[in-house]
């Protein structure tokens, strides 16, 4: 993990198809390689399985601490977080957040991956199918909740009472992983730059070697992806193809598309300790970052941040298109003038939005 990768770009045609095969969940305390069977092809694929996505929806509480959304679904007279099945070729991040606003009104947020539920629900006709569902954190911006058809009531409760008042014992499970972190968390975005062709078929000079006609794709489905979680900022490796992944929406927000030398491969494997500080800095300052690099950085990158935390690490992968979110825990501050100490606290991996 803490070494540097093998694998040359020189050798690898970005245009062919990643294998990404790990899962895991978004557990607080470990790195997480999420993979969730739906992600490319949305409730497609295997009939025996219901794909579902949700999230626990937060906002602050008069005391500071979170409250917590839960509904009343009148078809079913029960109390749970909102969720709803995925739509064909949606992806979990898009299906939570708009089950989020049929059901509630509210447009949020989307932060961490918090877990991944399963249980078994009736098939059309005879016996049962088994009912995926992946949960989020995601805090309110705005709107207003008006009882509609699938949920006629909506209570706002700290995560306490939500327990006594959810039906289900999954929907209390995700409230515990939720409660393993603090609101007050630093995102960072770490996505790989999408797909660039063979480094041996570009004559010029590499950094300027552009997005291949398969990379434009994968940047069309991260500029509608990466909003759903916030962004703010937007930094890249000065790298073409990297600065060209994330320029629809740095575009949006009307920024400027920030270089950061240090996460390129060249000046990364120069000083990694300094380009994971560099990464810290970004962190620190207000608001989520989107970060773009490469694929000869990104896992050892992820391993580092990890070890230097105390995190479980497993294999760290990095897919062309692929996001990392990285969540990090803010410490006390060192000093009068300093920002607060971070540490990695969760990272989740998801491969869907550059399919």
């Amino acid at each position: 993990m803490t070494g540097k990768e093998s694998t040359s770009e020189d050798s690898v045609d970005e245009d062919s198809v990643d294998e990404e095969s790990t899962a895991g969940r978004g557990e607080s305390g470990r790195v997480a390689a999420h993979t969730p069977e739906a992600d490319r092809t949305g409730a497609v694929g295997d009939t025996r399985t219901v794909h579902a996505a949700g999230a626990v929806v937060w906002r602050p509480g008069p005391d500071g601490k979170p409250e917590v959304a839960v509904v009343h679904r009148p078809r079913y007279d029960d109390w749970s977080l909102p969720k709803g099945k995925l739509d064909p070729g949606e992806t979990i991040a898009h299906a939570a957040s708009r089950e989020i606003l049929e059901e509630t009104g509210l447009t949020c947020t989307l932060s961490r991956y918090l877990w991944q539920v399963t249980y078994p629900v009736p098939a059309p006709g005879e016996g049962q199918v088994r009912k995926l569902v992946d949960y989020f954190s995601a805090q309110v911006r705005h709107g207003s909740f008006l009882p509609n058809e699938e949920v006629d009531d909506l209570c706002w409760m700290t995560t306490e009472q939500a327990r006594q008042q959810l039906s289900y014992v999954d929907d209390g499970r995700v409230l515990d992983v939720f409660d393993g972190l603090p609101t007050d968390v630093a995102t960072v975005l770490l996505v790989r730059h999408a797909k660039a062709g063979k480094r041996s078929e570009f004559d010029s000079d590499d950094a300027l070697r552009p997005l291949s006609k398969a990379g434009l794709v994968q940047q069309q489905a991260l500029h509608a992806f990466l909003p759903l979680f916030g962004p703010e900022r937007v930094h890249s490796a000065p790298k073409l193809r990297c600065e060209q992944t994330v320029a629809p929406v740095a575009a949006d927000l009307g920024v400027d598309v920030d270089a950061e030398p240090l996460l390129s491969e060249e000046d990364y494997w120069s000083d990694p300790n300094e380009a994971v500080q560099r990464l810290l800095e970004i962190a620190s300052k207000p608001g989520t970052a989107l970060v773009c690099s490469q694929g000869e950085v990104i896992p050892d990158l992820v391993g580092r941040l990890a070890i230097e935390s105390g995190l479980e690490t497993g294999e760290t992968r990095s897919g062309k298109g692929s996001l990392w979110i990285l969540t990090f825990r803010r410490g006390p501050h060192s000093g009068s003038n300093t920002a607060p100490a971070l540490q990695l606290a969760a990272a989740d991996y998801l491969v869907e939005p550059g399919f």
